[in-house]
């Protein structure tokens, strides 16, 4: 089989190329720096993917994955993205965990559940997205990912966050859309950087008096809550010209 090889450094794209398994050809170039595999039919991907410690990015999503191997935690060179959305799976592997250098991971349109303890590892993380991953509730060591801006977590089944969040004193993204928080995570109020939070579809009924003191809040949309448009810390925010959606 030919790849579509392109650029320098080696890139390899088989985006919807109509994949029900990956070619043996695809595990044979140590060099490759960016693989992609989204959009086909995957049912599973080989250990050879360790083989590859020289990518990047790597992107899996759109697929019809039910497992990881073990093996992509030997990817040490994954530094910028990684895209498992989409799939079927139900766990991830421990070995996520060693790749302490990745910047963005997407897990999310999977039936996980969870999320294991061992992605606090991933300290290099500036972003991770879990939409609609069935969540009911998040491990304590994603406090340790003291690098973070933006976390993605709507469409889930949380009703709060774990405390050790207070620990993300770089997040400025936090979107919380369409779970099931009965209020306000005191987590939050320890987060200066904090910009924009999204918290429509929840089950708030008050906002707590320290909200309206986050220094850099920008953005707070509360949309189908039954936070009352006049609470007084919605005034406080929209008099220094933060937006409030109600």
């Amino acid at each position: 089989m030919s790849l579509p090889e392109s650029g320098s450094p080696p890139v390899l794209n088989l985006w919807k190329a109509g994949l029900s398994a990956v070619p043996p050809e695809v595990w044979r170039r140590a060099d490759r720096e960016v693989l992609i595999l989204a959009d086909n039919a995957l049912t599973e991907i080989p250990a050879a993917l360790g083989r590859l410690r020289a990518l990047h990015t790597l992107d899996l999503g759109h697929n019809s994955l039910t497992a990881v191997p073990d093996e992509i935690g030997e990817l040490a060179g994954l530094t910028r993205f990684l895209y498992l959305h989409d799939n079927r799976l139900t766990t991830l592997p421990d070995t996520l965990g060693g790749l302490d250098r990745l910047g963005y991971l997407n897990v999310g349109e999977n039936p996980l559940g969870r999320l294991p303890a061992a992605l606090g590892g991933m300290a290099g993380l500036v972003e991770l997205r879990a939409q609609q991953a069935e969540l009911t509730d998040l491990p304590e060591s994603l406090g340790r990912l003291g690098r973070l801006r933006e976390l993605w977590l709507g469409g889930n089944a949380l009703t709060a966050l774990p405390g050790s969040l207070a620990a993300l004193r770089e997040l400025r993204v936090l979107e919380l859309r369409d779970n099931a928080l009965p209020h306000v995570p005191e987590a939050l109020r320890t987060l200066p950087l904090l910009r924009r939070i999204d918290l429509r579809g929840n089950r708030i009924a008050e906002l707590p008096p320290w909200i309206a003191r986050l220094p850099s809040l920008e953005k707070l949309d509360l949309r189908w809550n039954t936070v009352a448009d006049g609470a007084k810390p919605v005034r406080a925010l929209r008099e220094r010209g933060c937006v409030v959606l109600t």
